[in-house]
């Protein structure tokens, strides 16, 4: 399929006031949907936000696209993206619309699509939504123009689904949890689910001002985390991103917890609880620690490429339900249809009360094998020629690492780079390794760049 000019690996994204993160293409844009979803009867479309400034003017505008082709929208306000596909199937909408740029500071916003059963969108339909985006838009007669609704229990209905993920009743009693919000969708859904469940909550970042989200907290700045787990003596901490999609926890230590530990505490129980389906999916970069820890346990691991969407691709190949990425999309197709980082930090601290076991104690049977990963600049475009040569140097530096370590090469999908990565045992060797590495790699550039 040739290359689609708006969508990306997670719908549309982009500053707001630069193409396309205008209200003239979100009008385009909701205007498109509707050509997509009517079929001779009246389309229903759920709209929720995280909590930028600009969402206001976005939903707006898609509203506006959205009513002129005679589509209903109705509106949720600031709640987290797996929200919006859990309520699109739940309460038969034709689509849903997510406006947010996840962990992105609030400068940038972006569109995520869901289609009827709450998954996001497959190429093929992507692809036909450009296609519809460039036509000349007309309005259907006034008569028949969409309108607009508030979905005021939205929360309540997705609370209660969350609690309802727990395969029986959990009292967090005297547990002490630090809750970064990242001053995003879960700023009011994370810490009252677990006030509900009996914890002592503490929070962090959730007095969102449509600007401050992400900003030096959330998932990918846990750092502020990390202290006021110690400094509370709290028996955890967990940090969500800006639109609730992204989960990263902290053990009572202090230490920080990756999407790859915490997958492997969920696929470890539920392999002793006997409902592990199949097996378990991560990423290209997902760390060789966790394909081994599992391999001891029999658990079946598959690489997908980077990108939630493809670890579904993965998990609906095989049938199995449970896959993630380093970065904390955690997903398991027996709670949800896209990553939920609400239902898995609540997993998660059920797996903790259940086994009487502390978030480190959990996670001791993974161990993270050192990385380090260096880009290379690209002039040329790639070709038949360089993709060989660089599968050949990814043969030839295995071989050097062996069993325990790991190669790979991936060319950036948003800069003109090639992106150098090895891992293993031993720290310096993987440094001199990714060193010289990435030196042939720029020598293999270089010459195809001169022919």
């Amino acid at each position: 399929m040739s290359q689609l000019t708006y969508f990306g690996t997670d719908g549309i994204r982009g500053r707001v006031g630069q193409s396309p993160m205008r209200p003239d293409f979100l009008v385009q844009l909701g205007w498109a949907i509707g050509q997509i979803l009517n079929h001779g009867k009246r389309s229903r479309v759920l709209i929720g936000k995280d909590t930028r400034i600009s969402g206001y003017l976005l939903e707006s505008s898609l509203e506006a696209g959205l009513a002129a082709a005679g589509v209903d929208a109705y509106l949720v306000g600031p709640i987290p993206t797996p929200a919006i596909a859990f309520l699109t199937r739940s309460m038969a909408f034709d689509a849903g619309i997510m406006l947010s740029a996840s962990h992105n500071p609030f400068e940038d916003n972006g569109v995520k699509l869901f289609n009827t059963h709450g998954f996001k969108l497959d190429d093929a339909l992507e692809a036909a939504l450009e296609r519809a985006i460039h036509l000349p838009m007309s309005m259907v007669e006034p008569s028949q123009l969409g309108k607009a609704y508030r979905v005021d229990d939205a929360l309540s209905r997705y609370l209660g689904f969350c609690q309802q993920t727990l395969s029986k009743p959990v009292s967090m009693h005297g547990l002490r949890i630090v809750i970064d919000c990242a001053n995003g969708s879960n700023y009011y859904l994370g810490p009252r689910l677990f006030k509900e469940l009996g914890a002592d909550v503490i929070t962090m970042a959730d007095h969102p001002d449509g600007i401050n989200i992400n900003a030096n907290c959330g998932s990918t700045h846990p750092q502020g985390l990390q202290q006021r787990v110690i400094a509370e003596q709290a028996h955890l901490g967990i940090a969500f991103d800006g639109d609730g999609d992204r989960l990263i926890m902290v053990d009572h230590t202090g230490k920080l917890l990756d999407g790859d530990q915490l997958l492997y505490i969920l696929a470890l129980h539920a392999k002793q609880q006997g409902t592990l389906k199949g097996g378990v999916v991560g990423t290209l970069m997902t760390n060789l620690g966790l394909e081994l820890a599992l391999a001891k346990e029999n658990i079946p691991f598959k690489r997908s490429k980077v990108g939630d969407r493809y670890v579904l691709e993965q998990l609906q190949a095989h049938d199995w339900e449970l896959g993630g990425e380093s970065s904390g999309h955690l997903l398991n197709l027996a709670w949800s249809t896209t990553g939920d980082a609400l239902i898995a930090a609540i997993q998660v601290v059920a797996i903790m009360v259940e086994t009487k076991k502390t978030l480190a104690a959990l996670a001791e049977g993974m161990h993270k094998l050192p990385q380090h990963m260096i880009n290379v600049r690209r002039e040329c475009a790639l070709n038949e020629a360089i993709n060989q040569g660089l599968a050949d140097l990814v043969t030839q530096y295995e071989q050097k690492l062996g069993s325990q370590g790991r190669i790979l090469l991936r060319p950036s999908g948003t800069e003109p780079l090639i992106r150098v990565m090895a891992e293993g045992e031993d720290m310096t060797e993987i440094k001199a390794v990714t060193e010289a590495l990435a030196k042939d790699v720029s020598s293999l550039l270089q010459k195809h760049a001169h022919e």
